[in-house]
């Protein structure tokens, strides 16, 4: 399956406008943004778990983040509430699910191999000082890209150069970008070279952006088989 797989390309997804899609479990499902694979895939996806639902137990071979955009998800190792930030390496393993309910935004299968640093931030607590209007928190760097949380004021641009790549997710607010308006839930990728030149509205925006990783963008070798998983 190859869904938004030429990155070379702009890609804008207006998720909220998307249907859901089952998985291969009850009571959880996508909408999928990107997708090189079949079962096992590296994928761009928002999943929504109903309330008691959960996913059988995996370990992640080519490792996991997600968001948290609604709702609290849950596994062995805590809850996770609305903003929480999640990132599973490779080797790491868990049985999600959601006692109440949620909705996360998750990739699959985008890791450096050897990473093996496990954990949980809290997006929203202390982005630190704005500067140009945009306070930012760095959520994860590492060689292959770097994650952070954006605080944008009203009416304010929002300029990004990375020649790596530019993958945006809109939290909250809104973003006008290349002639398109971006509200919660939009999602724009920007192939490399291009840089992301955006405005806010008078509600400004949040949103969670990860750069410099699509040279880096392939499908999971081939032969990998496991347990079906929220992808």
């Amino acid at each position: 399956m190859e869904i938004n797989a030429d990155f070379t390309k702009r890609v804008l997804v207006h998720s909220a406008d998307e249907p859901w899609i089952a998985s291969p479990m009850a009571g959880v499902d996508r909408r999928m943004l990107d997708r090189i694979g079949a079962e096992v895939a590296r994928a761009t996806t928002i999943v929504r778990y109903a309330p008691g639902s959960h996913f059988s137990a995996h370990t992640h071979t080519g490792g996991e983040e997600f968001i948290v955009l609604e709702g609290v998800f849950q596994d062995e190792h805590g809850d996770y509430p609305a903003g929480s930030y999640v990132r599973n390496p490779p080797t790491s393993s868990h049985t999600p699910g959601s006692q109440a309910g949620c909705t996360i935004f998750v990739k699959l299968w985008q890791f450096d191999p050897a990473d093996r640093t496990q954990f949980c931030k809290t997006m929203t607590v202390d982005p630190g000082p704005a500067q140009g209007g945009s306070a930012s928190l760095e959520l994860h760097r590492d060689a292959r890209e770097k994650v952070s949380y954006h605080h944008i004021a009203a009416d304010t641009a929002f300029e990004i150069t990375d020649p790596g790549g530019i993958e945006v997710l809109v939290l909250d607010g809104c973003l006008r970008e290349g002639g398109d308006q971006l509200e919660a839930g939009a999602w724009l990728r920007l192939p490399q070279g291009q840089p992301l030149q955006a405005f806010t509205g008078n509600s400004g925006a949040k949103v969670w952006m990860k750069t410099g990783h699509l040279p880096f963008a392939k499908p999971p070798a081939a032969g990998w088989k496991q347990t079906p998983r929220h992808s």
